[in-house]
């Protein structure tokens, strides 16, 4: 049997596959342990195989804890709309109804932001502060108090899409101020003790009570243990350090769907997979975003879902809604995202007939640009992005991160690739192993694009270049298209 197909005979059909390949496809995508449950209506199965640290050799086991990135931010929305069901939340209040004191660099941008403005990743906030202020109970406090001020205003709210952790710190503060409890304990009180889930651990201080992965990051060619298990206590909201088994995860996907639980009303839960927002897509996928999930259109159906990447480990959630069918994998290094697309495509065409989307192939013959639109440098807070034109009128990205997220990721070279046009202003990195794609958006008043939309964030062009920069670069072997990429931004 390949690791491609399936023989028929639904879930159970699914599991003579895992029993036979799963092990298989986890060395094959250089990943030193993973796990992997599905869900079908009321069944379910669970598998792990691999290592938890290659330092140690503890084999992965399906009650081992990953941490699960950014996934995290589906539990916070979820938190966010039981104040919705209790009548204490009103999503397009403005935020300082409930934080008073809510201040970020632009005062007048910070007046109007609503709850819903940060659900959807549309409240124009500089999205990527990994800063770290204490272990204490109060960090998702201090973080709002002397954090947020400094923060950046990129666009006004509501205009555009982009992908934002400051936002949903904010929305932990939210739950914090209005149930009168620290966010870890009403996480745990409000979702994981309802559904019955043992092992979803908040805080490193909970996951190293249970078999918990540690993330590896390649160095001189080889994976090793990440020097640091989780990022900054106060991104907790946003994904920093959310730990669990997959099937806890899949349970909590689960009860968005059966109504078997009282976490949230039936319209709360709908309301969180109905598009809000379109989001600039290169892939096809006519992606939208909700109240928390991400809404996609594949090819045969609905699925929503959410990626998650911290220090070394990727987290991946699909649910197709209509049909009760969903994914959850949980991983520690090596090329996740060649292993859930092996698993995530044979699922859900056989127990959904859905099809995940191709990735873009590059142009046969790609189309010659004028670079006036595109060259230039584009920066946020985490990555410096330069787009530039040889003598021939090629055009390239040089892609480099930097602050923060350089040291905790171990990545601060440059990495200069090719970009050919797919269409319109969407742009291919041509490299080796790529399939990345991102698009430019808007006009800064002379033709040229205000912002270059890359992994869901928007990066505001910040000054022109017009020719290749003399730098030492090396070509880029990741893939980062992911909605919050595991290989570039933790949360």
């Amino acid at each position: 049997m390949s690791t491609t197909t399936i023989e028929s005979g639904g879930l159970a059909g699914i599991e003579r596959w895992l029993d036979e390949q799963f092990a298989r496809m986890v060395a094959a995508a250089d990943i030193p342990g993973a796990a992997v449950a599905v869900l079908a209506g009321d069944e379910a199965l669970e598998r792990a195989a691999g290592v938890l640290n290659l330092r140690t050799g503890v084999a992965a086991t399906t009650d081992s804890v990953f941490q699960i990135g950014s996934i995290t931010k589906v539990w916070t929305a979820t938190l966010v709309m039981q104040l919705v069901d209790d009548g204490l939340l009103d999503l397009d209040a403005p935020v300082r109804t409930y934080l008073p004191n809510f201040r970020a660099a632009s005062d007048e941008a910070s007046a109007v932001i609503t709850p819903r403005h940060l659900l959807t990743h549309t409240s124009g906030l500089e999205g990527d502060f990994f800063v770290e202020v204490g272990r204490g109970d109060d960090v998702i406090q201090r973080y709002c108090d002397e954090i947020l001020p400094d923060v950046p205003q990129l666009f006004p709210p509501g205009t555009l899409f982009s992908y934002c952790n400051t936002g949903f710190i904010m929305l932990g503060r939210i739950v914090e101020v209005l149930r009168k409890q620290h966010y870890n304990d009403v996480l745990l009180e409000r979702l994981a003790e309802p559904l019955g889930l043992r092992a979803v651990s908040p805080r490193a201080d909970d996951a190293i009570l249970h078999r918990a992965a540690v993330g590896h990051l390649r160095s001189d060619g080889k994976w090793l243990p990440a020097r640091a298990w989780a990022a900054g206590y106060a991104g907790m909201p946003a994904g920093s350090m959310l730990a669990m088994t997959a099937a806890d995860l899949l349970r909590f996907a689960q009860s968005h769907v059966d109504g078997s639980t009282t976490t949230l009303s039936g319209a709360a839960s709908r309301a969180m997979r109905t598009a809000q927002v379109e989001v600039p897509s290169p892939d096809g996928l006519e992606a939208r975003w909700g109240l928390g999930w991400a809404v996609e259109h594949w090819p045969g159906g609905l699925v929503i879902g959410h990626d998650g990447g911290t220090i070394g480990q990727s987290a991946y959630l699909r649910l197709a809604p209509e049909h009760g069918v969903a994914v959850a994998l949980l991983t520690n290094g090596g090329r996740p995202d060649r292993l859930f697309r092996a698993l995530a495509g044979p699922v859900f065409h056989e127990l959904a007939g859905i099809d995940l989307p191709p990735r873009p192939d590059p142009p046969e013959h790609p189309e010659s640009v004028d670079p006036h639109r595109y060259v230039g440098r584009y920066e946020s807070r985490t990555r410096l992005i330069d787009i530039e034109a040889d003598r021939n009128g090629e055009l390239f990205q040089v892609f480099r991160l930097q602050n923060e997220l350089a040291d905790m990721l171990q990545r601060s070279a440059a990495e200069r690739n090719q970009i050919v046009r797919l269409s319109g202003d969407t742009f291919m990195i041509i490299g080796r192993n790529s399939h990345d794609t991102f698009s430019f958006v808007g006009d800064d008043g002379s033709g040229r694009a205000a912002f270059l939309h890359s992994g869901g964030r928007a990066s505001p062009r910040v000054q022109e270049r017009h020719s290749h920069a003399d730098r030492e670069v090396r070509p880029s072997r990741t893939n980062s298209r992911r909605w919050c990429s595991a290989d570039e931004q933790p949360s």
